[in-house]
């Protein structure tokens, strides 16, 4: 016990004490723990280079923290920040690129080597020490204190342009209210005395020119800004005022919208599901998914873009996965939540992979239908001037009622037979794997393919407005996690109410994506989605990798997950972490940097005279642009290192937090208190069991040696004088 306590002086004095064990508390200066002996046995001014991530006992109501109302609001947070447009747009595309179903073999084998482990290490961090992303590191190793701020910096970067994405989801939202759908057809402008499809439209198609044109109103190069597109503007506005209503209250709020944005999206991809399958051809574009290309597997440029997809389908290394941890209990399973969020994450993935290519099968047999009628019509041409004889036409095919194997036969014979002339003709083969093999993602996919697909629904219109409100859901749940992973470190560290902080960063924010709004602006999205978050975040969760597995120790921190969970992971996990997951995580930097290096860098370009797009390098300025946000993103990881290696800043350590001096006051007038009562009915105090757990001993960094206080010439383990709290660093 204390010398200094009400009872230890009764019991060596007769003075009265006036003094509380709080007063005392309050008015004691800031221990100086780096040049303290206790609880460490060290000599005066070392140092030791990371600190126990199981501190002495503090109940988790006495450090003030917020906590998630219950469980299922904290799961669906969590399904909410990893499943995003990612699952909906990206998966099925790389899924179609890389093979079908053979795509999924090394997808799963790597969600289980890095995804599970590396997002149960996040969300084991972030329950245990009760922080944001910054005090998190700080905490473990304060040299790695930069990771942290690469992770907030990179959430900033990414969240200024997702919300742009649904930006353009409302704008499509509200514009799908109407029938026709105004993308259903080309526009039609006046020419004199006649009536003309618009050029552009007409060398594209009606969805393709509704999106560069009528929506974005793009320009032809990112040199030309072309000035604010007004339509964007207001609806980035809104997009950024429905993030701030969610988080405005912190996970107060955010918790009840994930009640309604996680479980909805999977409502309409159900919804979907059942309605793709009523079409025809969805069978075929199913198909035609999951039919397994098995040589792809051996190539290495497959397993890359799996192991970056799963990285990021888990959102490791945005913080959010911590910041939302950290409002856990301590005891919460968060070895079940791994794998739970991440099963859910994976099967959402398939779910979506299983509506995109039905409907894009349906597509694909509509565009395979029309381009047989439109050759079968070019024939007809042939055969009335005599061009093609018709003794080339099989008997039984009808002109009329012509099906695509008809059509196959007769562009069979007429390519044998015309051979000399059949290029001139200008005939297509109309194969319907042709169709299936136009790949697309991204706002390609969603914008366009999709979109194109519902206008041959019957009832367009609401199954357009469904699947537009499914993608703002989407994106919502993915920004309150992203804007979680900036504020709740901000909150850490600064006293600032919570809701001057949500619309502080909201309008800096709708202020800076006035970038994204131009008419210029997708160029931009494009640049901030290829540069701002790939390498950096990969760097970044390496480092989590590496701070945990060998500075802190893979063992120490397995026992530590021990005392927080109940029970001992499997030790399948300490061999991910100390060694395969690094390994696989070193070879996706360097597979980064090289592809960075042999790719052009560049953008597509929408070409107005063309109806189509092209590719254009960067220019100089854009060029450099981009890798600086490379550079910014990784650049306080080096900063905090040589700052705090050199001392010139503080790691926090040398006091302790206002929540965590609570809780030490609270534990020690128990103690006081309980000991009074024995001292008035004449016990021994020391005879007396002591009300607070037998603390574990604390092991040095090898883990084998018990450390011990020595600062008062006694050996006693540590108990609440344990500087490895949390609340410590902070």
């Amino acid at each position: 016990m204390p010398k200094n306590t009400k009872v230890t002086q009764r019991e060596h004095s007769n003075e009265p004490v006036t003094e509380s064990v709080a007063d005392l508390l309050s008015l004691e200066h800031p221990m100086d723990y780096k040049n303290s002996q206790m609880s460490m046995g060290l000599s005066p001014g070392s140092t030791a280079p990371v600190k126990a991530l199981i501190p002495s006992p503090d109940p988790d109501a006495e450090d003030g923290r917020p906590a998630w109302n219950n469980k299922l609001e904290y799961i669906l947070a969590q399904v909410g920040f990893s499943v995003g447009l990612g699952n909906v747009w990206r998966f099925p595309y790389l899924c179609q690129k890389n093979g079908g179903g053979a795509y999924l073999v090394p997808y799963f084998i790597l969600l289980i080597l890095i995804g599970i482990p590396l997002f149960f290490l996040e969300l084991a961090v972030g329950q245990r020490i009760r922080r944001g992303s910054i005090g998190v590191w700080n905490y473990v190793y304060p040299q790695l204190g930069g990771i942290g701020v690469s992770s907030l910096m990179v959430c900033g970067f990414v969240g200024l342009y997702y919300n742009v994405i649904i930006g353009w989801s409302i704008f499509y939202f509200f514009q799908s209210f109407q029938y026709p759908l105004p993308w259903a057809e080309c526009p039609i402008q006046i020419n004199g005395s006649q009536a003309i499809v618009v050029p552009e439209c007409d060398k594209s198609s009606a969805t393709t020119y509704f999106w560069y044109r009528q929506t974005l109103n793009i320009t032809s190069s990112i040199d030309d800004t072309g000035g604010l597109n007004w339509k964007m503007v207001l609806s980035l506005l809104v997009a950024w005022i429905l993030v701030c209503l969610a988080v405005i209250k912190g996970i107060q709020s955010s918790g009840k919208v994930m009640y309604f944005s996680s479980l909805f999206p999977y409502l309409v991809l159900f919804c979907f599901l059942v309605r793709g399958l009523m079409l025809k051809g969805a069978v075929d574009g199913i198909a035609h998914m999951f039919t397994p290309k098995l040589e792809k597997m051996l190539e290495p440029q497959v397993w890359r873009e799996a192991a970056t997809q799963v990285f990021f389908a888990l959102g490791l290394g945005f913080g959010g996965v911590i910041a939302f941890s950290s409002y856990n209990k301590r005891e919460n399973n968060c070895h079940f939540d791994a794998a739970l969020v991440s099963v859910i994450n994976f099967v959402t993935s398939i779910l979506a992979t299983l509506v995109v290519f039905a409907v894009l099968g349906f597509k694909a047999n509509i565009m395979n239908e029309k381009c047989v009628v439109d050759n079968a019509e070019k024939i007809i041409g042939f055969l009335n001037t005599g061009v093609l004889s018709k003794e080339l036409i099989p008997p039984h095919i009808n002109f009329s009622h012509l099906s695509t194997e008809d059509y196959a036969e007769m562009y069979g014979v007429i390519k044998t037979v015309k051979e000399d002339i059949f290029d001139q003709l200008g005939l297509d083969s109309c194969l319907l794997e042709d169709e299936l093999n136009k790949a697309v993602q991204g706002t390609g996919l969603a914008f366009i393919a999709f979109t194109e697909a519902m206008t041959h629904f019957p009832a367009s219109p609401f199954w357009s407005v469904m699947f537009f409100f499914m993608l703002i859901n989407l994106g919502l749940g993915s920004m309150i996690g992203t804007m979680t992973g900036i504020t709740t470190p901000i909150l850490d560290a600064f006293k600032i109410r919570k809701e001057i902080l949500c619309v502080a960063c909201c309008v800096i924010a709708f202020l800076l994506g006035l970038l994204f709004v131009q008419r210029s602006g997708n160029y931009f999205v494009t640049m901030f989605d290829d540069y701002s978050a790939g390498l950096p975040l990969t760097v970044v969760v390496f480092l989590e990798n590496i701070s945990v597995a060998w500075i802190y120790g893979t063992d120490r921190f397995m026992q530590d997950l021990e005392d927080m969970l109940g029970f001992r992971p499997y030790s399948f996990y300490y061999y991910m972490w100390k060694y395969v997951s690094p390994a696989i995580l070193v070879l996706l930097i360097i597979a980064t940097v090289i592809e960075m290096a042999i790719s052009p860098a560049g953008y597509n370009a929408w070409v107005e005279a063309e109806g189509a797009e092209q590719f254009h390098s960067y220019p100089p300025w854009a060029l450099a642009m981009a890798y600086s946000l490379i550079v910014v993103a990784m650049l306080p990881l080096p900063i905090v290192f040589l700052l705090r290696h050199y001392n010139l800043i503080s790691d926090g350590s040398n006091k302790l937090s206002v929540s965590y001096r609570k809780g030490m006051m609270k534990e020690i007038s128990n103690l006081e208190e309980q000991d009074e009562q024995r001292f008035i009915l004449g016990k021994n105090p020391s005879e007396a069991p002591s009300p607070m757990p037998a603390p574990r001993p604390y092991l040095g960094p090898g883990g084998t040696q018990e450390m011990t206080n020595t600062n008062y010439g006694t050996s006693t383990k540590t108990g609440y004088q344990n500087i490895g709290s949390p609340e410590s660093e902070l």
